[in-house]
């Protein structure tokens, strides 16, 4: 039974209490109560960081941030409302906005917490006190978790509804838009699913220590640096400030002035005649090759996949071995011409005709095999061809594959104490125990709410700072809130999916939202423990493609609610995670989460309308602009290509990837999957070895696809600044780790992306007019030249 402890109905109403604080004694590895009132105390250098070697999520949670609450602050206030609205259509439309990139960019929220500070901290001083309506408007100073609060609206908000891009994809590709009224409650629909899956799961994807989210690490200390003891913070904010403006100016060089410092290939620039060395060493324009030893000058492209700095050593490590695993697998791929893969580009994620040759690449016009209700045409299929994907393409399907079924092996073998939670419902055990009379004698034999909150209290499996929570009785939001958002969201999806003729049946909507909860569960536990995010896309797809067979629309649909629902859920989860350390109280963290939902998936839907009308020309063309993409678009993870492509190809995955067909492997390596975290399992438990408990084979078998599309020149720089912060910063300086590293992390974000979104509206054309910079050398052609000066493959021109 869910917790409804009487305490605060909201932060700030003190009645019958006193004024209090309560802290964690975080000198002891037990982070035992200190009591009442009492702070932590600084260190030599007045800060409160120890000069200790963070090395556990304990360490962690306890050491960046500190684990004390004042419950006198109220969230709740106009300003909060205000701000928190406003910057959830500004980070909704930025985010559509990015979305159709060359290379997709993701709004940051250290960008909108930084944003939301400077206004916040502006109404405060700006308006009138004076009379009844001066104190609704302005009740004070402007507080941290007034703060948090935007922060976690806006941020709700900014996560791009995945069914935009089905919708759009269906205007571009399927003859039309479906009725509008429809098409903005399957929006709203799609996000909303996840959350609610989010929400109920948050007992083991959020409250448990070892789900750091490390993601929130830079918010949640660049939060406390704005808000704690000005003096005491006054030396980590000068930090911010200073790294936030030189980022803020130099971005305008890398974006605008001189984009060859995109990708700086030593290798290209030395022989500018081989395409090896562009496939191999080239990588600073869209689908050019791997970057290999390329060197980046971009924050924005460094930090496109997240901040280096505070992506977890073990990930980075993992993420470094199938990177290198990448480079080898796809030349050899391509240049053993396996799928006759010189026949084809060696980055691409189109389809092709099977008579291409190495000077020219038919690409396949899938219109042509489409009936008049975009189901798949037999007949024209045959007259057609089956199509063709790249050698390099089918290569990242077969180890992401292989990497989404070796995370579930991986996860019941090495985490399963951290996820059994999440079905301990199903336990025989507890089935049997819905089937006893007593059970429903409530009254009797139950967990009074008041033993419930001490026994979470003291359960040290628990994250500090939810038991801190608990002591200070904020009001927790019920399990049915969240299930109600649940119910509601797939009542009305289901409704809306017939409306518009999707041609995905019920059962298939059933079937995805089923899947959607179980892999919130292993795959959102990974997220949490790691700070890696798995791409479920390509095995949605394929489920789609088997159970709606040439029914491309029906696929697009499926996959909106499976991988889009997993994504917003990730995403809020990570959201709750960054609302636990900041001491936001559960029911203010659920209403400001379902608004930025809402608002974020209709200024989503706006934008995408926009976007496709005006753009449209552009995002058929195989190589758009710099600017806007729709073939570079493909360099996105879930662009209209790729997303197409594969709801194209999985409608006919009996001929393509059934056991026999051309593409086989892509169905096999699903199986292959499971095996491979078996034997490192096995050698560790009868020889345990520390190497073989740090290899994760499923980020492994992910990262060794990663470089299939897009702009790859800054990953070496990427790993270069991660390990140094990571490794060396943090185990020969770990007194400035602790103080300074997530604060430049969030200052380096929030410079880059303020810049980028200035520059969108002032000169990329966003606002409807382009200046381009004049060509120059550090400026080239990209019509006719790539920005690392690598030879340009002759058949792309």
């Amino acid at each position: 039974m869910e917790n409804k402890h009487v305490g605060l109905p909201i932060e700030g109403d003190l009645t019958g209490r006193r004024e209090e604080k309560l802290s964690y004694d975080i000198s002891s590895t037990e982070a035992k109560f200190i009591g009442k009132g009492e702070s932590l105390p600084p260190d030599e250098d007045g800060g409160f960081e120890s000069g200790q070697v963070v090395s556990t999520a304990a360490d962690l949670v306890t050491h960046i941030i500190r684990v004390e609450d004042d419950p006198t602050l109220n969230p709740w206030s106009f300003r909060m409302v205000f701000l928190g609205a406003g910057l959830s259509v500004f980070g909704g439309v930025l985010q559509e906005i990015f979305y159709f990139k060359p290379q997709t960019i993701y709004v940051s929220q250290v960008f909108l917490t930084v944003i939301a500070y400077v206004l916040g901290e502006f109404m405060a001083y700006a308006i009138p006190r004076r009379g009844l309506i001066g104190r609704l408007l302005n009740p004070g100073p402007f507080n941290a978790k007034e703060h948090a609060a935007i922060a976690l609206m806006s941020s709700a908000a900014t996560q791009s509804a995945l069914a935009t891009e089905a919708l759009s994809a269906q205007q571009l590709f399927y003859g039309g838009y479906p009725n509008h009224a429809a098409a903005v409650f399957i929006v709203l629909s799609s996000q909303l699913i996840g959350f609610g899956i989010a929400g109920l799961l948050r007992d083991v994807i959020v409250r448990p220590t070892k789900m750091i989210w490390p993601m929130t690490l830079p918010i949640s200390s660049l939060l406390e640096s704005m808000h704690k003891d000005k003096q005491e913070a006054k030396a980590r904010l000068k930090i911010f400030y200073i790294f936030f403006f030189i980022l803020f100016v130099w971005t305008i060089i890398p974006e605008y002035i001189f984009p060859v410092l995109e990708g700086v290939s030593i290798f290209c620039l030395a022989n500018q005649h081989s395409l090896v060395f562009t496939n191999l060493f080239g990588g600073a324009s869209g689908n050019e090759g791997l970057g290999f030893l390329s060197l980046c000058f971009d924050w924005n492209y460094i930090a496109s996949l997240g901040s280096p700095l505070w992506y977890p050593l073990y990930a980075m490590t993992n993420n470094f071995i199938g990177y290198i695993g990448c480079i080898i697998l796809f030349m050899g791929v391509y240049y053993g011409n396996i799928w006759r893969s010189q026949d084809f580009p060696f980055l691409s994620q189109l389809l092709y005709y099977g008579d291409s040759n190495s000077t020219y690449y038919h690409e396949y016009n899938q219109t042509l095999i489409l009936s008049a209700d975009y189901t798949v045409d037999p007949r024209a299929l045959q007259e057609q061809g089956l199509p063709w994907l790249t050698g390099t393409y089918v290569a990242y399907l077969i180890t992401s594959n292989m990497g989404l079924t070796a995370t579930l092996t991986h996860m019941l073998l090495w985490n399963f104490e951290d996820i059994k939670v999440g079905w301990a419902w199903a336990a025989p055990s507890r089935l049997k125990k819905w089937l006893k009379p007593e059970t429903y004698k409530f009254w009797a034999n139950q967990e009074t709410p008041e033993e419930r909150l001490q026994r979470r209290i003291n359960d040290e499996s628990l994250d500090p700072h939810y038991r801190l929570m608990l002591r200070n009785l904020y009001y927790d939001t019920p399990l049915w809130w969240w299930g109600a958002v649940l119910i509601g969201s797939f009542a009305v999806g289901l409704g809306c999916l017939y409306a518009m003729k999707s041609t995905l049946p019920w059962w298939g909507f059933i079937v995805a939202n089923m899947l959607t909860l179980l892999f919130m569960l292993f795959f959102g536990a990974q997220y949490g423990l790691t700070g890696f995010q798995f791409n479920v896309q390509p095995i949605c797809q394929m489920l789609a493609g088997y159970m709606f067979p040439g029914r491309p629309l029906a696929n697009l649909y499926f996959t909106c609610f499976t991988y889009n629902s997993l994504q917003q859920g990730q995403v809020l989860a990570k959201d709750l995670r960054l609302a636990q350390q900041v001491h936001l109280s559960p029911r203010c963290t659920f209403f400001v989460q379902v608004m930025g939902c809402i608002i974020g998936a209709l200024f989503n839907y706006v934008m995408m309308l926009i976007i496709v009308r005006n753009q449209a020309d552009v995002l058929l063309s195989i190589d758009g602009t710099n600017i806007w993409s729709g073939a570079n678009v493909q360099i996105s993870l879930t662009s209209h290509y790729q997303f197409n492509s594969l709801a194209i190809a999985w409608s006919i995955a009996k001929d393509m990837f059934s056991i026999g067909g051309r593409y086989q492997w892509v169905t096999i390596s699903y199986l292959i999957g499971f095996v491979v975290p078996v034997p490192f399992w096995l050698a560790n438990r009868y020889y345990p070895c520390r190497i073989l408990s740090y290899l994760n084979t499923s980020i492994i078998l992910w990262y060794m696809g990663w470089l299939f599309v897009g702009i790859n020149a800054s990953i070496m720089t990427y790993f270069l600044l991660g390990f140094a912060a990571q490794f060396w910063l943090r185990r020969y300086h770990p007194q400035l780790f602790n103080k300074y590293n997530y604060i430049v992390s969030a200052a380096l974000d929030g410079g880059t992306q303020i810049c980028v979104f200035i520059l969108t509206f002032a000169v990329f054309g966003g606002s409807g007019t382009e200046y381009p910079f004049p060509y120059w050398a550090g400026n080239p052609n990209t019509d006719i030249h790539n920005l690392d000066y690598c030879k340009v493959n002759p058949a792309t021109l």
